[in-house]
């Protein structure tokens, strides 16, 4: 894991006093019993093409305030976010909480923790 400023990891944790987390785990179950809920890769554009969970949508973390509105209509609906590791997905959904979306998780451990663990994702050719 790099090593993060203090002042970022004091950021983080200020969000998740907002953000509730779920872990890759709920996650994979969701996706597997067809639960419905938006899934959101916010990491950035390189890092997505290289790999990224499969039935997500990519809204990078510097547009994802700008452009919900186009991927998600309802603010009740169930709103999953992730990064590499938790950090920008906590941040984010911070900001759509904030926006009036209702039901806005980040994903703990993020994109990392689910390739460490042979989930499915989806890879370019």
């Amino acid at each position: 894991m790099k090593n993060h400023n203090l002042n970022f990891l004091e950021l983080v944790e200020s969000s998740l006093e907002i953000v509730k987390e779920c872990d890759i785990h709920q996650v994979k179950f969701m996706q597997e019993n067809s639960e419905n809920f938006v899934l959101i890769d916010v990491r950035e554009d390189r890092e997505w093409v290289a790999g990224h969970i499969k039935g997500a949508i990519h809204l990078g973390k510097g547009i994802i305030e700008r452009d919900i509105g186009n991927a998600v209509e309802s603010k009740d609906k169930m709103i999953v976010l992730y990064c590499q590791g938790g950090f920008r997905s906590a941040l984010a959904g911070e900001n759509l909480i904030k926006m009036g979306y209702a039901n806005v998780l980040s994903m703990s451990g993020g994109f990392g923790d689910w390739a460490n663990n042979n989930f499915p994702i989806d890879q370019p050719q």
